[in-house]
């Protein structure tokens, strides 16, 4: 066994640890203290669809047509000829008062009352219409848009809406051209540049235009709605007069009635029958307003006579 008390004991005095720290200062080989950096972003990945089914068809998107811009009449005015009405007995601009002027003064009166009325919805849309042809429609819509013209603070847009036989244009000698019809069958036909001027003040005209053999059709289309909406757009005066074909001859006046607020039927004196009438009226019925008018009568009961204040002599 060693004897351990021959090993000699290290000399008294600093540790070898106390001894380097005195020789190397161990403060200068601390780790420096880098600051904090913010966390590296993450890549955004595109999410991958979900494999389609070759079972599934595949929807296209739809095709949306923008509408022409709406604006203002701004047709070329065309003059009417003054003498062309008298010969018709159609009310003359200009000209003295008539016992028609102030028959017409005193239908247009309730019209407009209505078609002022904010609860009628579409009142400013009047619909001219007869239960057979030869009963007095286009000449009562013509007169209603001439007399309503008169007015200092309404303007009047005739609808040529006989498409199968339109006469508004000659009854008035104005030239032709694209009409209602061409608008309603092309987007691309901004209903407005349709419109023909006169140099009656107040009074525009829109042709039928070219004639189809689907006007109803036409008619019936969501499609119409936005073009009849275009002919108020600029002017919310104006009232709109539709020369419809006679009810019990063409579908189209009932498919009319729906986008009008009145509804003006024309009943020819001795001549429109009473089942003939209520067969009309029922067709028009979408339309809540229906009046009647006595065209062509010879004999008033109550004794009227108007025109006669104003020196008016038959």
């Amino acid at each position: 066994m060693t004897d351990q008390s021959k090993i000699p004991l290290p000399a008294s005095g600093p540790s070898l640890i106390e001894r380097a720290s005195g020789t190397f200062d161990f403060r200068t080989l601390t780790r420096p203290v880098v600051p904090d950096l913010p966390p590296a972003p993450v890549p955004k990945v595109a999410p991958v669809p979900a494999p389609r089914s070759v079972a599934e068809p595949v929807t296209p998107e739809p095709i949306v047509r923008s509408e022409p811009p709406v604006r203002p009449f701004t047709g070329e005015r065309h003059a009417i000829d003054r003498a062309h009405l008298r010969e018709q007995c159609l009310i003359e601009p200009e000209g003295g008062v008539t016992g028609l002027l102030e028959e017409f003064r005193i239908v247009k009166r309730q019209l407009l009352r209505t078609a002022a009325d904010e609860r009628v919805e579409h009142g400013e849309r009047i619909l001219v219409a007869s239960a057979h042809p030869g009963e007095g429609k286009t000449f009562c819509a013509v007169n209603l848009a001439l007399s309503m013209a008169a007015e200092k603070d309404t303007e009047v847009l005739l609808v040529d809406a006989d498409f199968a036989k339109p006469s508004v244009l000659s009854t008035l000698g104005l030239p032709g051209g694209k009409g209602l019809m061409d608008a309603l069958a092309d987007p691309d036909i901004a209903v407005e540049d349709c419109v023909i001027g006169t140099d009656i003040a107040g009074l525009y005209v829109l042709p039928a235009g070219n004639a189809t053999g689907s006007d109803t059709e036409y008619l019936a289309s969501a499609r119409t709605e936005d073009v009849l909406a275009r002919l108020t757009a600029h002017a919310p005066n104006r009232v709109v007069i539709f020369d419809s074909p006679p009810v019990l001859a063409a579908s189209p006046a009932s498919v009319l009635a729906n986008h009008v607020g009145q509804t003006v039927m024309v009943v020819r004196a001795d001549i429109t029958g009473e089942a003939a009438l209520r067969d009309a009226v029922s067709l028009l019925s979408a339309c809540e307003d229906i009046k009647l008018l006595l065209n062509g009568t010879r004999f008033s009961t109550t004794g009227r006579r108007f025109g006669t204040y104003y020196g008016y002599k038959e």
